[in-house]
């Protein structure tokens, strides 16, 4: 097995052509034509997943967020991207990225959130020509109240606490979603009437809505994580026999709540 063989199954899902402009999903570091016995997944690549990949034998990491997602000026084990960096090429690991790639495909992010709160008549919330776009909307499975649908989806993303913009007064039924950090979306919502917007990393001034429509920050971790056990049943799918794993501390959640 080569590291492209890797990358072929994963871009068959989440074509690298359909990223977006400013981000830097596909192979960052090692060769498509290097070895592979193992991969290893995890949302992020932290120092402890590249430990944990040499730990375990996996010499090739497949993550959602990009290791590197811009031009480095230095490589030391000092930062943790550095160090990062610093442990993969040493290992001789190669890593690899689908972020808005898995971002922008109905069955990745936004559609694993759609799964989860049990929508119905799903789409793309933006979508492009072919198709392809960021976020997700559809229906719930009956109209519930702002409260209810509150407790709704802190039950189904098993949340402790959210942040929401003033409730709405009517009951909600459509419901739009983007996973990560979707406040550029937010208009994108409200156009396509939705009643409540799910997302992560929203600011204070989006969270003064107009009048029928609700925003929820649910995290940004939250709202992720579920593409990694998606990576994970698409590579097992196609290498049944091959070593996969995902990492046994994926929660590299960097927010804390106390």
């Amino acid at each position: 097995m080569k590291v492209k063989d890797i990358i072929r199954v994963i871009e068959d899902f989440a074509p690298l052509s359909i990223q977006e402009k400013w981000d830097n999903s596909g192979l960052c570091i090692g060769s498509p034509e290097a070895a592979v016995t193992s991969v290893l997944l995890g949302l992020d690549c932290t120092p402890e997943l590249v430990d944990e990949a040499a730990a375990c034998g996996a010499d090739m990491i497949v993550t959602h967020h990009p290791l590197i997602f811009s031009g480095l000026k230095k490589i030391t084990p000092d930062d943790p991207t550095g160090a990062a960096v610093y442990k993969a090429v040493s290992a001789g690991i190669s890593v690899y990225a689908a972020h808005t790639t898995a971002d922008k495909v109905i069955a990745g992010v936004s559609g694993a959130m759609a799964a989860r709160l049990c929508l119905n008549d799903v789409s793309v919330l933006d979508p492009g020509e072919d198709g392809t776009g960021l976020g997700a909307v559809g229906y719930l499975p009956s109209p519930m109240s702002a409260g209810e649908a509150i407790s709704y989806v802190k039950e189904k993303f098993a949340l402790k606490t959210v942040r929401v913009s003033r409730p709405v007064g009517g009951p909600v039924r459509k419901v739009a979603l983007c996973g990560g950090a979707g406040s550029s979306l937010i208009d994108r919502a409200v156009a396509a009437g939705a009643d409540l917007y799910v997302t992560g990393d929203v600011s204070y001034h989006h969270f003064f809505t107009v009048p029928g429509f609700m925003i929820m920050d649910i995290g940004h971790y939250e709202s992720e994580k579920d593409i990694v056990e998606i990576l994970f049943s698409l590579l097992k799918k196609n290498f049944p026999n091959f070593a996969v794993r995902i990492s046994e501390n994926q929660n590299s959640n960097p927010i804390y709540y106390f």
